[in-house]
């Protein structure tokens, strides 16, 4: 199957009321033609309202939406024609898995041969061929998601909504399961739009990640810029472990040379993987921090070292199986260094 030319989907100023709850505040939102948008947020930041406004399930108390030029924030749901995976599935559990999928085509009025020949394609395309006869119940909670992607795709929507469609799997099947939703967008370019509160999740699987708070989006960037280059203190700790010291405080703590420093920066980030036990490399470019070893904890790949500043500060740092000789070789109750090298450090 093909899909259709993509389109941009522009959301400009959207705000949204629930009684004194202000789920939307003032939100804006360009997602370019066949690009993959996620909105990341804790529970209750808006990100779910954000994606049922755009496929018409609510209607915006002020602000506008535009798709192809028009602004569709009153147009029905139904004439939208947006594919959208929920994230119960919404499958029929009476039908079998081609009335599931032809459904979307017959309240179309395309013909029955052809929509059952469209359906199949939608099958094969995410690795369902010959499951077509099969009951919901006799369905894998991956298989079912996969129907609802078929079903969402069948008609060649010019986009894609989907509303944290892998919460309820497994961690490995929801990790195979990005894989494959990425590829699917790599085939068939749809723009997309995609609610998930996985931090892992949406860097994994995102052309751009818009991180929500509060009703607000608060940063929209790159997967690794959200991972690297936070805006602020709630997307550094919300995206991953980080320590964050005032930067007055490290000043008096970290052995090192900071290096330039924005007059407006208040705090500086280190990702917990970004600690070494030991330097490599030389001496330049390194800041260190010491502090008392409370706490070694397995965890499979790596260790997690729990460390207490001078000032009572607790920091974490992770260390990869590989430097296990080293982990080995401490004691709870000792002093330890810390090693960072400068291009790691994030100033917020």
């Amino acid at each position: 199957m093909n899909s259709r030319s993509a389109e941009s989907v522009r959301i400009e100023a959207v705000s949204k009321m629930y009684g004194e709850f202000r789920a939307l505040d003032d939100v804006s939102l360009t997602v370019e033609a066949g690009e993959f948008v996620a909105m990341l947020g804790p529970s209750g930041s808006g990100k779910s309202t954000l994606l049922m406004a755009v496929a018409g399930f609510i209607r915006p108390d002020r602000g506008r939406i535009f798709f192809g030029g028009s602004d569709i924030v009153r147009l029905p749901a139904n004439q939208r024609g947006f594919g959208v995976v929920f994230q119960s599935y919404a499958l029929f559990p009476h039908m079998d898995v081609m009335a599931n999928v032809t459904f979307p085509l017959n309240v179309r009025g395309v013909p029955q041969d052809e929509a059952r020949r469209r359906a199949a394609a939608a099958l094969d395309v995410v690795k369902l061929g010959g499951f077509g006869g099969r009951r919901i119940g006799e369905l894998s909670g991956g298989q079912r998601q996969r129907v609802a992607l078929a079903r969402a795709i069948v008609f060649e929507p010019k986009v894609l909504l989907m509303d944290e469609p892998l919460s309820a799997l497994d961690k490995t099947l929801r990790e195979e399961m990005q894989m494959e939703i990425r590829e699917l967008h790599n085939k068939l370019q749809i723009t997309t739009l995609y609610v998930t509160h996985d931090q892992r999740e949406a860097l994994t699987i995102a052309d751009r990640v818009a991180v929500m708070n509060k009703g607000r989006i608060v940063q929209l960037d790159s997967p690794e810029a959200i991972y690297r280059r936070p805006t602020d203190e709630f997307v550094a700790r919300f995206i991953g472990e980080a320590t964050i010291l005032p930067l007055a405080k490290a000043r008096g703590m970290v052995a090192g040379d900071l290096g330039a420093v924005e007059p407006s920066a208040r705090a500086l980030m280190v990702r917990s993987e970004d600690f070494c036990l030991s330097r490599a490399g030389g001496d330049g470019g390194w800041l260190t921090v010491s502090g008392l070893l409370r706490g070694i904890v397995f965890q499979g790949d790596s260790w997690l070292l729990q460390v207490d500043l001078a000032d009572g500060q607790a920091i974490t740092a992770r260390a990869q199986k590989h430097f296990s000789a080293e982990v080995g070789a401490l004691e709870v109750g000792q002093t330890v260094e810390l090693h960072v090298r400068r291009d790691r450090v994030h100033l917020l």
